[in-house]
């Protein structure tokens, strides 16, 4: 791979300037920001390293070609003149995937199929009839096709499955965060794991084990059993352990404060407690708790509260209103000291939670458009 290409990191909406950080942090040269995407430059080392280190970034995608085409069959030619096997051989398996904005490409899977098309025939042509096999399930590579006016970008995903896929979930529950996400709102929160962080809703705790990790310095990726830039034809293995022994010299064993994620459900605790221990974070504390009945249930008096409470598809909305209400009475009676971030899809119901925002974000958790609210627990709130 040449010097300092350009490569593209693909994020959750809202949490841009939050991978803009964490690039910065890795010593990459940011050079655009756009809509759920950060452009950097990156060499082959850089690109190894986004993909291990990089907590809010779902892809690393690698330019290949870019031209205009104005219809589908001109399309097909550019990207037959495309010399794929530089990149991979026929005893891989690859699949299209796609994004289109364009009058001209008015049925953007027949765009991606043209594609998938030029790709097999140039293998044809210079293997003498032979090609790689389309795997749409689990391909060895994945080509993203963006297509924006005329202009078509050819693009190969370095990382494979998706990077929020860590490796250390074993089991889901009530759609939770996906780990990207929750990574992000521990990271907005400004938290720099020297005070007790809280979840009291957690669910499968993926908010509190995203903390833990950013705590302990550990890098995401090293959950994962493979990446996709490891089939690439110049894959460095040496370069690719040499980074991986780093990363892990860096984590720590030890944490400077506690993290707490507690939730109604048994089975919930359970999850949460075999996600931990997957992740290598036994000591994370998950326990089944009650955060509005019951009395105040960690011993600390001050630390950082974040929780994305359930969104009560099934609950009237009074019901759902009475239930952020007493989100915000518990806050301040019980927990003054605290600081309190909330995540939710529901700005009704946030009006309900009867503190004053100090900060706000809006995030995207899927296609939920979200808030993200700090609220600073006080003496006399209550």
């Amino acid at each position: 791979m040449m010097q300092g290409i350009e490569v593209i990191a693909k994020t959750a909406e809202g949490l841009e300037q939050v991978l803009c950080t964490e690039l910065a942090e890795l010593g990459a040269t940011v050079t655009q920001t756009a809509k759920r995407a950060v452009h950097f430059l990156a060499d082959r080392e850089m690109l190894y390293k986004a993909n291990l280190h990089l907590r809010t970034a779902f892809r690393i995608m690698m330019p290949v070609n870019s031209f205009a085409a104005n219809n589908p069959d001109e399309l097909y030619r550019q990207a037959f003149n495309t010399p794929w096997e530089n990149y991979f051989g026929i005893q891989h398996t690859f699949a299209v995937a796609f994004t289109v904005n364009s009058t001209l490409f008015t049925h953007s899977q027949y765009a991606a199929l043209k594609l998938k098309d030029a790709i097999a025939d140039r293998f044809r042509k210079q293997f003498n009839g032979k090609r790689p096999s389309v795997d749409t399930r689990n391909p060895h590579f994945l080509v993203q096709l963006h297509i924006s006016g005329n202009r078509c970008n050819l693009l190969l995903d370095s990382s494979g499955e998706s990077l929020h896929k860590r490796g250390y979930r074993s089991e889901q529950l009530r759609a939770p965060l996906n780990e990207v996400l929750s990574a992000g709102l521990v990271l907005l929160s400004g938290w720099q794991g020297n005070c007790t962080l809280l979840d009291p809703m957690c669910g499968s705790g993926t908010i509190a084990i995203e903390a833990a990790l950013l705590q302990r310095k550990i890098a995401p990726g090293l959950f994962r059993n493979q990446f996709a830039f490891e089939q690439w034809k110049d894959f460095d293995a040496n370069l690719w352990k040499r980074l991986k022994t780093d990363a892990l010299k860096k984590s720590l064993s030890a944490a400077e404060a506690k993290v707490y994620g507690a939730d109604l459900q048994e089975l919930a605790v359970r999850t949460a407690r075999e996600n931990a221990q997957n992740a290598g974070l036994p000591d994370i504390n998950f326990f089944k708790a009650d955060f509005i009945e019951d009395k105040k249930i960690i011993k600390e008096r001050q630390g950082l509260i974040i929780m994305n409470p359930p969104y009560g598809e099934r609950l009237a909305p009074a019901d759902v209103n009475r239930f952020y209400k007493s989100i915000g009475d518990k806050l301040k009676k019980t927990y003054p000291g605290f600081t309190a971030w909330i995540l939710s899809s529901n700005k009704e119901a946030l009006k309900h939670i009867g503190l004053h925002p100090s900060k706000k974000h809006t995030l995207y958790n899927g296609p939920l458009e979200c808030r993200f609210l700090e609220y600073r627990l006080y003496d006399g709130q209550g």
